[in-house]
């Protein structure tokens, strides 16, 4: 049942970084080529990190979970993208990916089109766009006035900014504001909310295409607080960050986890923990989650006027 109702879109967006947006594009996978990941660039730590700092690219490291998230499994493409290098040499602690995604950057006019030989390799038809195609760093302004610099730091502050910008300011890709604009369905989260979902509502003109959707907009929380900054805000502050940096609101709907299914104007309720590993979005229950408040706003719509 939960697919005849998702079933119905044919441009269907999904917003974030790192594993969260990748569990979302799996669990809608079905979709095919009628679903969008716009994924956060920003990351530096890690093998991304590193990269960043010698070749001055984009972050590939979300982008390349969300590939890995969606390729077929088992088969030696997926494999060889996942492998990360051991040992006590320069490439320690890569991943082929990352390297991968860096070389047929390089080779190619624009990151999108090394992403979409990627795609093609692992036969994956769900389209991912980078929030960006322009290098660019996260930064947080502090109470104080002072800025902390890049993801990594932003996420082991020890108060919440009062702000967030990117450094330097680019541009969105075009591709993924166009998704934005075409989109009957669009998914924020679930992630870590200052640094995978707010990075790409930075970008001006991603943020007035939001603006100007007539899509429905869902937000999907996370299942435990967040041992980031971020795990101070509430909710509805987080949903009024959303709605400050894109200019008006557009969330219509909010999904958090709840051992019972509890149904509110915005907040909604559902059992979403995975049963074997309580720290992911159990796949089943999530399009349930979904398809049940997409079934509520069509009857809702399609009451007839009282006199």
């Amino acid at each position: 049942m939960q697919y005849l109702m998702l079933n119905q879109f044919k441009h269907v967006v999904a917003i974030g970084g790192g594993h969260g947006l990748g569990r979302v594009l799996s669990s809608l996978d079905f979709l095919g080529n009628r679903l969008t990941g716009i994924v956060a660039t920003t990351d530096n730590g890690g093998s991304t990190g590193r990269l960043r700092a010698e070749q001055d690219c984009i972050a590939w490291g979300d982008l390349r979970n969300c590939l890995s998230h969606l390729a077929y499994r088992p088969s030696v493409g997926s494999q060889l993208f996942e492998y990360r290098f051991q040992g006590q040499t320069e490439l320690s602690g890569h991943n082929l990916g990352n390297l991968m995604l860096l070389a047929l950057d390089q080779l190619c006019v624009r990151p999108l089109e090394a992403v979409n030989l990627i795609r093609n390799l692992l036969k994956i038809e769900t389209q991912l766009i980078p929030m960006s195609e322009q290098p660019t760093h996260l930064v947080a302004l502090r109470a104080s006035g002072s800025k902390v610099f890049g993801e990594t730091n932003v996420d082991s502050m020890d108060e919440a900014p009062i702000a967030l910008c990117l450094e330097p300011q680019v541009d969105a890709t075009f591709e993924a504001c166009e998704a934005v604009r075409n989109a009957e369905l669009i998914i924020l989260g679930p992630g870590s909310f200052l640094t995978s979902i707010m990075p790409p509502l930075l970008l001006p003109k991603f943020a007035k295409s939001l603006a100007a959707t007539k899509a429905q907009v869902i937000f999907i929380d996370n299942l435990t607080e967040e041992t980031s900054p971020a795990g101070q805000f509430s909710i509805e502050q987080r949903i009024a960050w959303c709605h400050q940096v894109i200019g008006k609101p557009v969330i219509s709907k909010v999904l958090c986890h709840g051992e019972k299914i509890r149904l509110g104007s915005l907040i909604n309720f559902f059992p979403l923990k995975n049963r074997h590993n309580p720290n992911l979005h159990d796949q089943t229950n999530l399009l349930d989650a979904l398809s049940a408040l997409l079934r509520i706003k069509q009857e809702f719509t399609q009451q007839p006027l009282a006199c």
